[in-house]
């Protein structure tokens, strides 16, 4: 905080906000220029924050968005004398159209075939750039018309700053908005967290190619501006060399901050001027050296500071909590089934891998209302059962039924709006977003609205109720205390209590929890079980995989025992207990 309570990221905001407003009055025309490519860089960065830093998908081939952008309008506006305004809406329904298309054919690619991908047609593109006549080949395209903004025409560097800029926050501030919304949660869950995600609804393939698209459009607008602010196109500014300084711009700010884009942007763009005019003059001779210096810088950059330069700032910037917005109205609740009514019927359920039969026609049935025990020892198809249940895994035979409804020809998408939740044996959070955020995730399917109306932020109602849900069973599990700090700061035990209030959210009626006591402490699992029982008593079923003999006999109404991936005995806890078959197999005879 500053001395007079004013946070002081604000105050840096007001500064940077004067001095955009004073510098292209003050400045002298060299600076303006630079300042206006700072601009226009920053506004392909921030799409490649939004694609690589957040969602985790690396791309290579943004300045051919950014060409798209700027041929579609030098092209109509010399030609066919379009207007400036009507040739930016055609070149965004252009590059959607082919980021769509590009978007379904590279993001199917994973790993290092991804970026090459990208690579393959942003080269592509380029080419094709300069070898079509009608588009003046590698010359270009020349007298461009000036944009004119209200009636005033914008023909000058000075002038066209402040067109350059009020984009540039105008694509800053509805980035904040589609980040901090339920669909940001699903994008940012792209990253190291695709199967939780799916498992509470996110279309992650669809998310893809949403980001996808959104970094295209962001680039063909920079491309827009900037044939507009020369006057002129040729294909050389958009070349992959181009795309790669991008993602350094990304890289170098912080790939997950977006306004790390700008720190990148105006950190490479200053660099790269400062170091052409030094770097001729030390080694007596032209070339491009200053990309060895980039390479250098990066890869030390990499070393010292993997997350960018805007990370480290911001420690200086403590961020003040943001309140939970209040909400007048709670989010619908389903209808509870009676208690004794069956509610899960798995009937000869089998699952193969290859020659190792991990489930083996494994039948059970359980009724809402108790607490069900699925153990056995270790690789004896347990978790795999709950994969199949729940849609992750697709069953080799037999059928999956849940109150009346088969389900086992359904995705996890499509089961989990019918009741049923889950949590994972490994520890499924996004470590740097708050507790509150990853329990809201798991609320995810009972939303709607997306990333249009997050980025306008139009769906606030919505997003309040979303987060009030997830306060609340923040509460109704303890840890309401928590739900500002960060997952990963968490102990392994409030962890997988996390992971129950994310189940929660979701509104289920059965509750399957993948050893949730795995790796815990003694009064850990005391208050595991305490919790359990406090679910059971307000009406929740749950299906519980667990090692801990102590912990599920106190806890649980009936057991079914696997071992080899088939059903070994089935009964209530004290009947397991004498039952010699599983002594033998699972307990080893001990009492």
């Amino acid at each position: 905080m500053s001395r007079k309570g004013i946070p002081r990221s604000r105050l840096v905001l007001g500064v940077f906000l004067a001095f955009i407003l004073a510098a292209p009055v003050v400045l002298p025309e060299f600076q303006v220029t630079l300042l206006n490519y700072i601009g226009l860089y920053s506004i392909v960065a921030l799409g490649l924050v939004l694609l690589t830093g957040v969602g985790g998908l690396t791309s290579f081939g943004q300045a051919a968005f950014v060409g798209l952008g700027a041929y579609t309008t030098a092209y109509l506006s010399t030609v066919y004398g379009w207007s400036p305004w009507l040739t930016l809406l055609t070149g965004l329904a252009l590059t959607f159209v082919v980021s769509v298309f590009l978007g379904f054919i590279s993001l199917r690619l994973s790993g290092h075939y991804l970026p090459l991908g990208t690579i393959a047609w942003g080269i592509s593109l380029f080419y094709l750039f300069g070898n079509m006549e009608f588009l003046g080949g590698h010359n270009g395209i020349s007298s461009l018309p000036a944009i004119s903004f209200f009636g005033l025409a914008l023909d000058t560097g000075r002038e066209f700053s402040y067109l350059i800029w009020l984009l540039v926050l105008l694509s800053l501030l509805s980035m904040q908005n589609l980040l901090d919304s339920r669909s940001g949660r699903a994008i940012r869950a792209l990253k190291g967290g695709g199967l939780m995600a799916e498992s509470f609804g996110v279309d992650t393939a669809r998310m893809k190619i949403v980001i996808f698209v959104h970094a295209a459009l962001l680039a063909s607008v920079s491309g827009w501006l900037y044939a507009h602010l020369l006057r002129f196109v040729n294909p050389t500014p958009f070349s992959i060399n181009a795309g790669i300084e991008y993602l350094f711009m990304a890289v170098v700010g912080g790939a997950a901050s977006v306004w790390g884009a700008v720190v990148g942007a105006g950190i490479l763009t200053i660099l790269k001027q400062w170091l052409q005019e030094l770097l001729p003059k030390l080694l007596g001779q032209s070339g491009n050296f200053e990309m060895i210096v980039f390479g250098v810088l990066l890869v030390l950059l990499l070393q010292r500071a993997r997350e960018g330069i805007m990370p480290l700032a911001v420690r200086f910037f403590p961020a003040s909590r943001t309140p939970i917005p209040a909400s007048s109205q709670a989010l619908p609740q389903r209808v509870r089934p009676v208690v004794g009514e069956l509610l899960l019927e798995v009937k000869s359920v089998r699952k193969v891998f290859g020659g190792l039969v991990a489930v083996n026609d494994l039948s059970f049935t359980m009724n809402s209302g108790e607490i069900l025990g699925l153990i056995g020892p270790n690789g004896a198809g347990k978790s795999t059962v709950f994969n199949l249940v729940t849609g992750v895994l697709p069953r080799t035979g037999g059928e999956v039924h849940f109150r009346g409804e088969r389900i086992d020809t359904l995705s996890a998408r499509a089961i989990i709006p019918r009741g049923l939740a889950r949590t994972f044996q490994q520890v499924h959070l996004l470590p740097t977003m708050s507790v509150l955020e990853n329990v809201a995730i798991g609320a995810h399917l009972r939303g709607s609205k997306g990333a249009i109306s997050a980025a306008l932020r139009l769906e606030r109602a919505e997003e309040a109720m979303l987060l009030a849900e997830a306060a609340r069973q923040l509460e109704r599990v303890g840890l309401g205390a928590s739900m500002h700090e960060q997952a990963g700061n968490l102990a392994l035990g409030q962890q997988r209590i996390l992971e129950i209030a994310r189940a929660l959210s979701a509104d289920p009626v059965l509750l399957l929890l993948d050893e949730p006591a795995a790796g815990l402490r003694y009064q850990e699992k005391r208050a595991l079980a305490e919790l359990l029982r406090k679910l059971k008593s307000e009406g929740m079923s749950i299906l519980l995989v667990e090692h801990d003999m102590d912990f599920v006999m106190r806890l649980v109404d009936r057991l079914v025992v696997m071992d080899f991936g088939e059903k070994l005995a089935e009964g209530l806890p004290q009947e397991i207990q004498s039952n010699p078959l599983v002594l033998e197999a699972y307990l080893g005879g001990i009492e």
